[in-house]
């Protein structure tokens, strides 16, 4: 990627705002112990994942101009990867706290001229994208309701316990298969619970939906889990129970 060499304090800024020694990952086990905090990245949104892996996500699975989806935007990271990568996004969350989050962490200085979009809306119904427009999603849904992200947002299924999810992220994945274009990538970061002792494999339940939809299954990925907050407690239980410290990138395509 070129910077503006003739502008000092523009070219320090664009340097500034990406990684060092960034590597793209070549094998199916991703783990990041920093979690990086380039541009306008922080871990101060509960959930939030690294952008690490969408910053992977993109340069792998996209081309610059392209259009990316993530539909459970939070804070924005993918939105700030898509901005830094020359490419375009529209980010859709149905918390208005986290949309002027997004808003917020995306108004940085570029010298690429990009289109980042942020919108109030339910990922179960995304009518406002016409078929076909999308050239990669990239997304983190919640994991049922280990996060609660609203106190009372109707249609937030963050407060939904794992039946009522898999429904729920359903309709996710139908609107995920009407909006994205013929032969490209929907990447779904997605990871088990553990409820009154018993691992929930969700990973692998919410995988099922996306392929029952009619996505075909190109990458699983492992992500090792880091700085988790429910780790103490689960430590005080004795040992009676593994720590759960991995998640799953999913990668389909249509």
């Amino acid at each position: 990627m070129s910077y503006d060499r003739n502008i000092k304090s523009k070219e320090e800024c664009y340097i500034d705002l990406q990684p060092n020694n960034f590597q793209l990952e070549q094998t199916t086990i991703w783990s990041f112990p920093e979690r990086g905090s380039w541009a306008t990245h922080s871990g101060k949104y509960r959930g939030n994942w690294t952008p690490y892996v969408p910053r992977n996500l993109i340069l792998r699975y996209s081309k610059p101009g392209d259009w990316i989806l993530d539909q459970f935007t939070g804070s924005g990271t993918t939105l700030v990867e898509a901005k830094l990568l020359n490419r375009n996004a529209v980010g859709v969350d149905i918390n208005p706290q986290s949309v002027s989050n997004s808003e917020k962490n995306i108004q940085f200085e570029s010298n690429l001229v990009t289109k980042i979009l942020v919108r109030e809306g339910n990922a179960t119904n995304l009518n406002f994208i016409k078929d076909e427009k999308i050239d990669l999603i990239c997304t983190h849904p919640p994991y049922a309701d280990i996060i609660r992200y609203s106190k009372s947002i109707e249609g937030d299924i963050s407060h939904l316990k794992t039946e009522e999810f898999l429904e729920a992220m359903n309709k996710v994945a139908e609107e995920s298969f009407r909006v994205l274009k013929e032969g490209k990538i929907c990447a779904v970061m997605m990871g088990d619970i553990r409820k009154n002792g018993k691992v929930v494999p969700l990973g692998f339940r919410t995988m099922e939906v996306f392929l029952n939809t009619g996505f075909q299954s190109k990458e699983i990925i492992i992500k090792e889990q880091y700085n988790c907050k429910s780790t103490a407690y689960w430590k005080s239980k004795k040992n009676k129970f593994l720590l759960l410290a991995h998640e799953y990138i999913f990668v389909f395509q249509k």
